[in-house]
C-alpha cells in the first residue's frame, strides 16, 4: 500500500464518518478491501490529529463540545507544530528515545509515521502502543523496571541498567518547566531514568513550549550541558532565546498558531 493510497483513504474514512457519525472496523475493511489491522491504524492516526475518537470497534466523530473550546485547539496545534519542527531532526534509521509523561513528547507519535526503519525505545506503555498502530512498523523497544503511576512510566534501576546495554543517536523530552540559568526543571521526584536516557543518547532534543521558560520548579532534570536542541514556539522572547543559546544550545522556534 503506497502512501498516497494510504492517505486517500484516510479522507475517505474522515467523509464517511462525516456522513453518517460512526464507523466500524468491520464496515471499512470490507469497504476498503484492507485488513483490520490496517483500518485500525488509520483509526489510530486519525485520532492522533484530532479528526475522530476511536471507540470499540470503530470509532466516532469528535464531540462538538470539544471541539469548540479554542485554548483547548490553540495547545493543539502549537504542541502539533513543535512535533512537526522536531521530526524534521529524525532521520531514517535512527534509533531514538521517547521518554514518558509528557503530551509535548505524545503529539510526536504521527510524525514518526513518515520515517523507515526507526528502532524507538521508551518507558511508556501509551507510546509503545501508539508506536504499534502505525503503518511504518518501527521497531520497538521498552525499558521495563518499576511502574510509577504518576509519570505513566517505568522507572527504576532495571530501567537504568537495560537502557546503559544500547546506544541511540536522539532523545526526546518535556519538560515542565525551564530555567534559563540550570536547564529544564520537573515536579516529578523520579527523574534519574531521564539522564540515564541523556546519558546513552548522542543528541538530547527538548520539546516545550515557551511559557514553560521561568517556571519556579525545585528538581533539576538536565542540565543545560546536556541538552543539543531545545524546540519551542516563536512566543518565546528574544532576550531569553538568546540566554539559551549562549549554553550552547541550538534554539528551533515553530510557530504557536
Amino acid at each position: 500500500m503506497t502512501k498516497r493510497n494510504t492517505q486517500q483513504r484516510r479522507r475517505s474514512i474522515i467523509d464517511m464518518l462525516n456522513s453518517e457519525g460512526e464507523v466500524s472496523v468491520e464496515t471499512l475493511s470490507a469497504h476498503f478491501g484492507t485488513s483490520e489491522v490496517t483500518i485500525r491504524k488509520d483509526l489510530a492516526a486519525l485520532e492522533g490529529n484530532g479528526l475522530l475518537l476511536r471507540r470499540y470497534g470503530g470509532a466516532v466523530l469528535v464531540p462538538q463540545e470539544l471541539m469548540a473550546d479554542p485554548a483547548s485547539e490553540k495547545v493543539s496545534v502549537c504542541k502539533q507544530n513543535l512535533a512537526k519542527a522536531a521530526a524534521q531532526l529524525i532521520r531514517d534509521h535512527n534509533r531514538i528515545i521517547l521518554d514518558s509523561g509528557s503530551s509535548t513528547t505524545a503529539a510526536l507519535l504521527p510524525e514518526l509515521s513518515h520515517k523507515q526503519g526507526l528502532v524507538v525505545m521508551t518507558n511508556s506503555l501509551g507510546i509503545a502502543n501508539a508506536l504499534r498502530e502505525l503503518e511504518n512498523e518501527p521497531t520497538i523497544l521498552m525499558t521495563g523496571g518499576t511502574w510509577d503511576p504518576k509519570s505513566e512510566g517505568f522507572q527504576g534501576q532495571l530501567a537504568e541498567s537495560i537502557l546503559r546495554s544500547y546506544n541511540f543517536d536522539q532523545f526526546f523530552i518535556g519538560a515542565d518547566g525551564l530555567d534559563l540559568a540550570r536547564g529544564t526543571t520537573t515536579f516529578n521526584e523520579l527523574y534519574s531514568l531521564s539522564r540515564v536516557m541523556a546519558e546513552v543518547a548522542r543528541e538530547v532534543i527538548v520539546m516545550a513550549e515557551s511559557d514553560k521558560i521561568g517556571r519556579k520548579i525545585h528538581n533539576l532534570e538536565l542540565p543545560w550541558s546536556m541538552i543539543k536542541v531545545l524546540v519551542t514556539d516563536d512566543g518565546i522572547d528574544p532576550a531569553d532565546k538568546q540566554r539559551i543559546e549562549q549554553q550552547g544550545v541550538q534554539v528551533i522556534c515553530a510557530s504557536s498558531t
